[in-house]
Formats: C-alpha cells, sequence, structure tokens
C-alpha cells in the first residue's frame, strides 16, 4: 500500500518583487558611491572631501533608488490595475466570449477541449477573474507589484552597500585610499553577487564574476576621469 507524504515546498519566485530591487540597491549603492570616491579621490582632494562627497552620494542615490523604484513600479502596477478593470469589465459583459477564451488557452497548454471545457467552467465559477489574471495576463498574488516594497528595499539596501566604500574612507591612510576602496568594494560587489545567487537559489560564481567586472569598469573609468581632470585643474 502505497503511503503518500506531504511535504512542504520551498519556492524562490515569491522573492523576485524585494530581492530584484534588494540587489540593484545595493550594487548601486556600492558602485556609484565607490566610483565617486575613486574619482574624487583620483583627483588629488583632501581626504575630508572625499568623505564629504561620499556622504552627500548615498543621501542623493538612496533618495534617487528610491524615487525611481517607486515610479516606474507604480507605472508597472498601473497597468496591472487597468488590464484587471478591463478583464472585469470583460466578464461582465462578454461571460461567454471569455469563458471560450480560457478554454482556448488549456486546449493551447495540452488539455483535450472536453476537459478544458470543464476546467474553466470550474474555475470561472470560482474566481473568474483570477483564472483570467493568471492564465491570460500573467497576473498572480506571488508576482503582483508592490512599488512601496520596492522602494523601501531599493533605498535601504542602497545606503548599506554605499555605506561599505564609506567605511574604507574613514579607515585607509590617504596616501592608498583610492586602491584600498577599489579593492574592497570589488569585494564587497562579489560578495553580494554570491548573496543574492544564494537567495535566489541560483548559482554563484556567473553572479559574482558579473558584478565584479562591471563594477572594475566603472571604477576604472571614474579614477581615470578624476586624474585627467585633477591634473588639468
Amino acid at each position: 500500500m502505497t503511503r503518500l507524504r506531504l511535504h512542504a515546498e520551498r519556492h524562490l519566485v515569491a522573492r523576485i518583487g524585494w530581492l530584484r530591487a534588494a540587489v540593484l540597491g545595493a550594487n548601486d549603492g556600492i558602485v556609484s558611491t565607490a566610483s565617486l570616491i575613486v574619482g574624487v579621490a583620483a583627483s588629488a582632494a583632501a581626504q575630508h572631501e572625499v568623505l564629504i562627497a561620499g556622504v552627500a552620494g548615498l543621501v542623493a542615490g538612496a533618495m534617487s533608488m528610491a524615487a525611481g523604484e517607486y515610479v516606474s513600479v507604480s507605472s508597472q502596477s498601473d497597468t496591472e490595475k487597468a488590464d484587471l478593470a478591463r478583464e472585469t469589465k470583460e466578464l461582465r459583459d462578454q461571460s461567454e466570449s471569455e469563458h471560450k477564451e480560457l478554454e482556448a488557452i488549456y486546449v493551447k497548454r495540452g488539455l483535450d477541449p472536453d476537459l478544458a471545457k470543464k476546467v474553466a467552467q470550474q474555475l470561472m465559477v470560482k474566481d473568474a477573474l483570477g483564472a483570467h489574471a493568471r492564465d491570460e495576463l500573467g497576473i498572480s498574488e506571488v508576482t503582483m507589484t508592490r512599488p512601496i516594497q520596492a522602494a523601501l528595499a531599493s533605498a535601504g539596501t542602497f545606503s548599506v552597500g554605499a555605506a561599505m566604500p564609506l567605511l574604507m574612507v574613514v579607515v585607509s591612510p590617504s596616501a592608498i585610499l583610492v586602491p584600498v576602496v577599489s579593492v574592497a568594494s570589488l569585494a564587497f560587489l562579489a560578495l553580494l553577487g554570491a548573496v543574492g545567487a544564494r537567495a535566489g537559489g541560483a548559482g554563484m560564481v556567473r553572479p559574482m564574476l558579473r558584478v565584479t567586472f562591471w563594477g572594475a569598469m566603472a571604477l576604472g573609468l571614474t579614477a581615470g576621469i578624476g586624474a585627467l581632470f585633477g591634473t588639468v585643474v
């Protein structure tokens, strides 16, 4: 006799909303603040001037990330709400057509027509809008956009990421500030790539290499520009 065992499954897709914003915020915090610090330091600025520039970059960047995430995710949320409102009207005014539309979706996914018709009937009786939102529009409770959550996650992780290179400015001797901030920031980026991949259930090597490569590019370019303008001035 077969014994059925119930087990809880851990699906990580529910983390998409805040994880994307958090990784973006932390990555941008490290890269933009470290690049700003390295660029200003390479122009032969004093250490306290570098620190002031870094703090200003942290505050401005955190506010920019929060506003940017809120506005962009709100735009997506508005589109989702408009689609759901349109679908609600169609379900009210064209119930039979909507039923056939849902039935056709299930046939296309592999169900035979009779079974697809029964499934569509039962789902529309239980939750017609939910069925159409999920299977026609691709909108579900798990992936639904949350503007405030995205804004807070992005701003918070930006601040944490930006604080890392700022800490290096405080503890580093001015003579080796640029290399210390650069190396430490690349290490922070690699760690961020590993943590983000781990939180999303993905492999860690490629994300680590990806964020480190682009961080190195940004640091190198801003250091070169800072050195060039510092020499000219």
